[in-house]
């Protein structure tokens, strides 16, 4: 419910007499309302519109590789659409993963194909370890190395807080070290 507050104001003959001013019952209306506030962008110094990030509702970039040899690796996204992940606006990434036989899964995170630019630049070393100083490092160190214990036909799903955030061309290298051949299906899903 709207309310009207009033003041004196400061150069009022009122003020100049010695009176204080109150907040409440004064003689100037200062109305005070509160208003809904969207935030759907802004126009950057090129006068460009840049709307607003919102997370992925479901998981993208579904990529299936199949009968993957013991020690073969394989890169993730990789399908027509979707060979890397744009990471810009997002803070956080889902990553899942889905192998027909459970086992150890070395997983890296690497740049994306030298296909597409790094912002302007290119070309850019693909498969690369992504390296960069996180959680307070003071060292340049890969962002993402760790082996994983995948179990067969469901999906794992890992969460990574803030470690890829605004990263513009990025892959998961998976290798699959189970003992045995492999389907390997890897799907990811981004958070602002």
């Amino acid at each position: 419910m709207p309310t009207e507050r009033t003041g004196y104001a400061p150069w009022s003959l009122t003020r100049e007499a010695g009176v204080q001013s109150a907040t409440v019952n004064g003689t100037i209306q200062v109305p005070q309302y509160v208003y809904p506030n969207l935030d759907c962008g802004f126009i950057d110094e090129k006068g460009n519109w840049k709307g607003r990030k919102s997370s992925d509702e479901q998981f993208i970039g579904i990529t299936t590789h199949l009968a993957v040899a013991n020690g073969g690796i394989v890169l993730a996204p990789a399908t027509a659409n979707i060979d890397f992940i744009d990471m810009t606006g997002f803070e956080d990434l889902f990553l899942a993963i889905k192998t027909t036989n459970g086992g150890s899964y070395p997983v890296a995170a690497v740049m994306g194909p030298d296909t597409n630019a790094f912002a302007n630049l290119r070309p850019i070393n693909p498969a690369s370890n992504l390296r960069g100083s996180v959680f307070g490092r003071d060292n340049l160190g890969d962002l993402l190395t760790a082996t994983v214990t995948l179990t067969s036909d469901v999906w794992d799903i890992f969460c990574m807080d803030g470690l890829f955030a605004n990263q513009k061309n990025l892959q998961f290298k998976l290798t699959n070290s189970s003992g045995g051949n492999a389907d390997i299906e890897v799907a990811f899903m981004r958070l602002v």
